[in-house]
């Protein structure tokens, strides 16, 4: 299969899961107990439908959006996510040179594999720093500092990870870094020898937001451990309010989901939130950001940015979201797969592909700008 055989998320999805030894393929597309939300995630959007207007002049369209003091030339983003060497080899700087390419918004991770420096360099464009609370508060304001010093203008907190969620593929096959597979999960490794090749011959995998405090050779702390040994559940509206009060910036809180919480976010001097249930990585049968997306937009649109995340596959997911009222739209898996299946130029390919879509669609929804798109445009199904 070539890249130029991929059209949409689901042939990004099978290169991918050709390429790639189960165990890894599990982990990107895995996700919670019977993964119930993160099908959820993407039915959500089908019992929506568009109703588009016609004869409205749509030969130019303007997709820009301005999300977090920054503005995208498309109203959707690279979500932060962990580990993306382990993916490819070109990981996070793939993710950048194509969103930069794209003029689009990309992050780094807590667990990301190229330092916050590192990304900087690579692209002046928009760029989040995604980061997890730990129980060592000196080192979350280290995370905080480095940030600053690097010149990231936004942090995008992660509130629903305080714990691992239970991804059993990940258990079926031993799934873990270091690595420590079953006999089932060595022989899905043996029989996809590039992968090997690629993790081989390129650079030592590192964490380097983490690496004096997360050992990659099996030592003090492992990435299965992370989640459970280092993050802290104590967490609280009171500890976020200081790391808000201490960056002086736009600050996002992502993983909320609840009209409360939303409130709370902007009382504490939030700049964004991210509706997200964490691609039904954590909490199985929770609700769907896009069917939470309304109420939300509601109760603190006027004060807030309101982004999301969670199933988007088609443009028209994008343009049902921007219609209830989100500023932007995050995507994960929909640019892990194809940086998985080919690096930049399959991420380049999938933000393409994508920002086509949305071009198109808005021109057949009689839009020319993303302003244009309202719940008027919306009916859902009972």
């Amino acid at each position: 299969m070539r890249l130029t055989d991929c059209y949409n998320f689901h042939d990004f999805r099978r290169m991918a899961k050709k390429r790639l030894p189960g165990p890894i393929f599990d982990y990107i597309d895995g996700a919670a107990d019977d993964e119930v939300t993160y099908r959820r995630n993407t039915a959500a959007f089908e019992a929506c439908d568009l109703v588009p207007d016609v004869l409205r002049g749509v030969a130019e369209v303007d997709m820009s959006v301005t999300v977090m003091g920054q503005k995208l030339a498309m109203p959707v983003y690279c979500s932060p996510t962990a580990l993306q060497r382990l993916f490819h080899h070109q990981g996070e700087r793939a993710v950048a040179a194509a969103a930069a390419k794209h003029g689009t918004m990309f992050g780094v991770s807590s667990l990301g594999t190229i330092s916050l420096e590192e990304a900087r360099q690579l692209s002046a464009g928009p760029q989040v720093y995604q980061f997890y609370f730990h129980k060592d508060r000196g080192l979350n304001h280290e995370m905080m500092a480095r940030a600053k010093n690097a010149g990231v203008q936004a942090m995008m907190l992660t509130v629903d990870s305080i714990t691992g969620g239970n991804r059993e593929r990940d258990k079926r096959t031993g799934f873990a870094i270091p690595f420590k597979l079953n006999l089932a999960g060595m022989m899905q490794f043996a029989i996809k020898p590039s992968w090997a090749i690629d993790w081989m011959t390129h650079e030592a995998f590192r964490l380097p937001q983490l690496e004096n405090h997360v050992k990659m050779d099996g030592g003090a702390l492992s990435i299965s451990r992370y989640f459970t040994e280092m993050l802290d559940p104590s967490m609280s509206w009171n500890d976020v309010a200081d790391m808000v009060q201490a960056w002086g910036g736009q600050f996002c809180l992502k993983g909320i989901m609840s009209v409360e919480d939303a409130k709370r976010a902007v009382e504490i001097g939030c700049t964004g939130i991210v509706l997200s249930n964490h691609g039904g990585r954590q909490l199985d049968g929770s609700r769907s950001a896009f069917d939470q997306l309304a109420e939300i937009v509601d109760a603190v649109g006027d004060r807030i940015d309101v982004m999301m995340d969670g199933g988007v596959q088609r443009g028209t997911h994008v343009l049902k979201a921007l219609s209830l009222g989100a500023k932007a739209v995050g995507l994960g898996r929909y640019y892990l797969f194809p940086l998985a299946a080919a690096g930049q130029p399959g991420v380049e390919r999938a933000l393409e592909t994508i920002r086509t879509e949305i071009e198109r669609d808005m021109k057949l929804m009689g839009c020319t700008s993303v302003d244009q798109l309202t719940r008027r445009n919306l009916r859902f199904r009972s």
